[in-house]
């Protein structure tokens, strides 16, 4: 359990804001997280690594000349918010692009992701590199579709220090990819973590037994076999990383970077006798270590487990390996590297400016802040039950997303409107809002769909009729670009997809907007229905697979809830009649 907190929710927030205050030398606090305390130098690229808190050293701990430039960090084992992670990278980039980097989990794709558009838009070129190192969590022939865990360190590292080193963009996303594709992660876990302000773990392991393969976000194992002594545990998770070992010839040789890392409970001492037996066997099978690193790098909370990380090297790969870094969590010799100017200011949201609106767009905007405030009422409403739908196969926190989310996107969509903002300013803060106070993978999704729809509206006029069809299907087109799910994937999508289709078809026929979302609504719901007949292929739910089968997703239940919510706000509203205003 946490011993040391004030407020639970806050925990992650309180933690941020003293780190950055015991080392002030190396960072300072940005909007969600941490950046340099210097500037990075011109036309440098800006290497932003992040995800969930929890797991400290990773991710704010790395930030230093040889590694990153910034870290945006979210609350606990949650990815951080897509304005989050583009303050951060606002903050630190200087010219030269942003190389985003974070662990293959669905809501850091799809935050990340949200945030390197709007960073696209705005000109700056940005790549994205997705750590995928664990084996137990995807085949061989599919490495990239993993997820990442300890092999973060090894991959940000190596980039870091290629930045340091004079790499561009283009080479510097090269580098992360090529250290990615040689860096393989196993892991087992003795019990599991608990959450700040929670009694019990997330999940207990039986007495006598340990769990093969487990994730750094509370997920226990995919299997659960008998407790070994140190030795046993160090062959296998050496032996599974090692099946995978490539050809020795050419550039590899059988050279190797090592990370034996501690989730949060196993010390220091247990994991110098797990390497003992480590190093032992990769002499005996002629692999030669260079430079291990033995300690806690990627916890999960106090978790009661360790990982074991190989990097297959070559020439290049161990020259970036070896190459200085200066950060609070992982320092090399860092004679020679330029620390830079002082830095000159971190990016905050709201400070940018309100477009100036015209008196109809600002009614419309009225009017949606009223249609946020109903769809928040709606998911506070059912926060229970979308809860109960989502602890079938997920963590059951997609209630929460939703009440947050829609909370936040309220009180931003009202403050622009207060502040004379139209329709279109309204609902893109609107959306970054619901991104940021949701969080997770639905948080993501709702916050791009709300931004893409207020990419439709417009500041200057009204908001008519079909403007609302169009930008409905503009904020569904977005869903599924951003987050990749087709139909039969059992997710939002099951159930936005046929509520598109039935709105455009039945709008176009009777011109009747409050009817012509009802009508759709009741698609969606009736799509949403049929995915309990669905397995989970996407999210956490799909490694739980046949746990799923018989509920709905919880993602197109929502969706179903709040679209019939707006359905009946649009039929009572005194402009409903009319084809010409919202």
């Amino acid at each position: 359990m946490t011993y040391l907190l004030n407020n639970p929710a806050d925990f992650a927030v309180d933690a941020l804001r003293g780190y950055a205050a015991a080392h002030p030398g190396h960072v300072m606090l940005a909007h969600g997280g941490v950046v340099r305390s210097t500037d990075t130098p011109v036309n440098q690229p800006a290497l932003v690594i992040g995800g969930g808190s929890g797991h400290y050293p990773a991710f704010a701990g790395w930030i230093g000349p040889g590694m990153a430039h910034g870290a945006p960090c979210g609350n606990i084992f949650s990815s951080p918010s897509a304005s989050q992670v583009y303050s951060v990278a606002r903050s630190a980039e200087n010219g030269g692009g942003v190389l985003l980097g974070f662990g293959n989990y669905a809501g850091d794709v799809l935050h990340f992701g949200q945030a390197a558009e709007k960073l696209r838009a705005e000109g700056v070129d940005v790549r994205i590199v997705r750590v995928s190192d664990d084996i137990a969590s995807g085949p061989a022939e599919a490495h990239r579709d993993r997820r990442g865990i300890a092999g973060d360190l090894i991959v940000f590292k190596i980039a870091g220090a290629a930045i340091a080193a004079g790499a561009d963009l283009d080479e510097a996303e090269r580098v992360a990819w090529k250290a990615n594709d040689a860096t393989r992660s196993f892991g087992v876990a003795f019990e599991g973590c608990t959450l700040p302000g929670a009694d019990d773990a997330l999940f207990h392991v039986p007495d006598g037994e340990m769990a093969i393969g487990l994730g750094i976000h509370g997920e226990p194992g995919i299997r659960e076999v008998p407790m070994g002594t140190a030795a046993e545990v160090a062959d296998l998770l050496l032996d599974g990383v090692l099946e995978e070992e490539p050809e020795r010839s050419g550039q590899y040789s059988g050279r190797v970077a090592v990370v034996l890392n501690g989730l949060g409970t196993v010390k220091y001492e247990e994991l110098f006798v797990v390497y003992a037996r480590v190093a032992e066997r990769l002499s005996e099978k002629g692999l030669t270590v260079v430079a291990p690193e033995v300690g806690e790098h990627v916890t999960s909370l106090n978790m009661a487990g360790l990982s074991l990380s190989i990097l297959f090297l070559d020439d290049e790969l161990e020259e970036y390996w070896l190459a200085p870094a200066d950060a609070p969590a992982f320092r090399r010799s860092s004679a020679g590297l330029p620390a830079g100017p002082p830095r000159t200011g971190v990016h905050t949201p709201g400070e940018d400016p309100i477009p100036e609106a015209a008196a109809e767009s600002r009614n419309s905007a009225a009017r949606i802040v009223q249609a946020l405030e109903m769809l928040r009422d709606t998911a506070a409403e059912h926060e229970e039950h979308f809860g109960r739908l989502d602890a079938v196969a997920g963590d059951g926190d997609h209630g929460q997303g939703m009440a947050y989310g829609t909370r936040g996107a309220a009180a931003a969509g009202s403050e622009a409107a207060a502040k004379g903002a139209g329709a279109r300013t309204v609902l893109l803060h609107a959306g970054d809002a619901w991104a940021e106070e949701a969080g997770g993978t639905s948080g993501a999704l709702w916050g791009a769909g709300l931004t893409a729809a207020g990419g439709v509206f417009d500041d200057a006029r009204s908001v008519g009729a079909a403007v609302v069809v169009d930008a409905l299907a503009a904020g569904i087109n977005a869903v599924v670009r951003l987050g990749g799910a087709q139909p039969g994937d059992k997710t939002m999508v099951d159930a936005a997809l046929p509520f598109r289709d039935s709105l455009v078809a039945e709008f176009a026929a009777t011109a009747d907007l409050a009817g012509s979302v009802k009508k759709a609504a009741a698609a969606a719901r009736e799509a949403a229905a049929a995915t309990a007949d669905i397995t989970s292929r996407r999210g956490r739910s799909r490694i739980l697979g046949e746990k799923s089968l018989g509920t709905p997703d919880p993602g197109a239940h929502s969706f179903s809830v709040l679209m019939d919510a707006l359905g009946d706000f649009l039929a009572s509203s005194p402009e409903a009649s009319s084809p010409e205003t919202l």
